[in-house]
């Protein structure tokens, strides 16, 4: 899909501002990361080992970083804000761990997924030790209804990866099955990550509902477009090897959209790379030509640029301040990730 003026527009607006954002959150993000390396500490060896493999590789920490960012786009942070931000990145990590189990991936990040070092047991041990203290950290902030919000959390993200499970090669998966599962796999820690910000701020109940909003908004953009990325990307900058998801049997958009309207043989070149992990650069280059050949890709680009909107919009009702402006410029930020 070329990328059009509006688009091209937009991203040129949005240039720099993960950076502003990095800016921004700095101080906060400190103590996140001071917490959490505190946090992957343990007494059994192994633990902070694989822990820290996992987290010292990195990422930019959009996730925790968007929970000090909702606290302070309301102005009353009371330090809770570090607890939450640090749960959310520990939430996630495991969840990290756990997929790479359930998937069988060999890369995460750039490198070697944890259970290549030390083994399925090991990381999937290691990613629900990492949950126990994700949920310590809320319980000692001391606050009820931002523990539920993590709580409800954890509980659907888990549903979403059963129900990618079940519809691993699922050839009748629908759109709306995708945005059920993306929804529940990866929107909902970044509803969560915002909305919890958004209370240790001193947000009200309005306040609240539109940082939930944005979060979810945003989440469903941004996996919308790894899922672009799976086929576009390049192994040492995606983290992973281009086309696993298609290895893994996932049931994307990209692929859903093109069984669709493939005719009988190309629906027989995609089916044939489904699920098939010795599925090469010559089955993925055959792939590719029926996603164009429909504009797949695009049309699931579309989709992200639609949420990222959603997610802006979400915002409007707030009182204008810098604040505001970057995290609308950082939904934009998401979707130019593609181009």
């Amino acid at each position: 899909m070329a990328l059009s003026a509006a688009a091209a527009n937009e991203a040129m607006t949005s240039a720099g501002a993960l950076d502003r954002l990095l800016d921004a959150t700095r101080p906060g993000m400190d103590r996140v990361n001071a917490m959490i390396l505190a946090k992957a500490s343990s007494h059994v060896e192994l633990v902070p080992e694989v822990a820290r493999y996992l987290i010292d590789a990195g990422g930019k920490r959009l996730r925790p970083m968007l929970t000090i960012a909702a606290a302070m786009l309301f102005g009353k942070a009371n330090g809770s804000e570090v607890n939450f931000a640090a749960a959310v990145e520990f939430m996630h990590n495991a969840t990290l761990l756990h997929d790479d189990v359930v998937d069988e991936s060999d890369m995460r990040r750039g490198r070697a997924a944890a259970r290549m070092k030390w083994g399925n047991q090991a990381s999937v041990l290691v990613g629900d030790f990492l949950l126990g203290q994700a949920f310590m950290m809320m319980v000692d902030t001391g606050n009820i209804a931002a523990l539920k919000v993590i709580s409800q959390a954890a509980t659907i993200i888990a549903e979403g990866e059963v129900l990618q499970l079940a519809k691993t090669r699922d050839l009748t998966a629908s759109a709306a099955d995708y945005d059920e599962v993306i929804g529940a796999k990866t929107a909902t820690l970044f509803e969560a990550a915002t909305e919890v910000g958004a209370m240790a701020g001193g947000a009200d109940a309005a306040g609240r509902e539109a940082l939930r909003l944005y979060g979810r908004e945003l989440g469903f953009a941004f996996q919308l477009v790894d899922d672009v990325l799976d086929y576009r990307g390049e192994a040492g900058t995606l983290g992973k090897n281009t086309g696993d998801d298609l290895r893994e049997g996932k049931m994307t958009l990209p692929v859903i959209l093109a069984l669709q309207q493939a005719t009988a043989a190309e629906r027989e070149t995609i089916v044939a790379a489904l699920g098939n992990v010795d599925a090469g650069a010559a089955e993925l280059r055959q792939v590719l030509a029926v996603f164009d050949r429909y504009d797949t890709l695009g049309r699931t680009i579309e989709r992200a640029i639609s949420h990222a909107r959603r997610a802006r919009e979400s915002l409007k009702q707030l009182p204008p301040s810098e604040m505001k402006s970057l995290l609308g410029d950082i939904a934009e930020v998401t979707v130019s990730r593609a181009y």
